[in-house]
């Protein structure tokens, strides 16, 4: 066995085959706090399980048990219309894959915007909630916006009393496909924060 340095690596692949299948895979390797960091030598994988952000507090609901999943934010997605498969999708990025993901499917449908746009469009990041460890979120928490809000939207929020501030990163990494079922074409987006591509052949 042979020990690797401290890295996070998230990598994020969605597939779509000829025949209308979907596939989406996201792999891991997370080193930085208690998760195995062996390396099999010739197995081609790492020996991690991910597992974090137990509590070892007695009748707490993420108390470190057997038979408990850990606290984790790998999260794929996949949304349905009309019950056929229509987008494979996820956001990398800790804590900001559920709201990113949230951000995305409000973006394709409430506000019609198209896969790249959806991905592209500003996002939002709150910090400061509650965690599965049993730390309380007391105070409403920070919205962080990314550039790109009109000042009307900001002033909006500021008035209903949100926090307000502002982060260069942290807003997450998007890959997507969708499968338009009536003009039989495929669309690909990445995300444009981070390096990625769409392809196909």
């Amino acid at each position: 066995m042979e020990k690797l340095l401290p890295l996070l690596s998230v990598l994020l692949w969605v597939f779509l085959w000829s025949t209308g299948g979907f596939l989406i895979l996201v792999n891991t390797i997370k080193t930085q706090r208690h998760e195995t960091t062996l390396l099999g030598l010739g197995l081609g994988f790492v020996l991690q399980d991910r597992g974090e952000m137990f509590s070892l507090s007695e009748g707490h609901a993420n108390v470190y048990a057997p038979g408990k999943r850990p606290f984790h934010t790998i999260i794929p997605a996949f949304i349905t219309r009309k019950g056929r498969p229509w987008v494979s999708f996820g956001v990398m990025g800790g804590d900001m894959q559920p709201q990113g993901h949230a951000q995305i499917v409000v973006n394709l449908i409430d506000f019609k915007m198209n896969l790249q746009e959806a991905g592209d469009a500003p996002r939002i990041h709150h910090i400061g909630s509650s965690e599965p460890t049993g730390e309380q979120m007391t105070d409403g928490g920070i919205l962080l916006l990314e550039n790109g809000f009109r000042w009307e939207v900001i002033q909006k929020l500021l008035k209903m009393g949100h926090t307000i501030q502002w982060d260069l990163g942290g807003y997450g990494g998007y890959q997507a496909i969708m499968l338009d079922e009536r003009n039989k074409v495929w669309y690909g987006a990445s995300e444009s924060r981070k390096d990625g591509q769409a392809a196909g052949y």
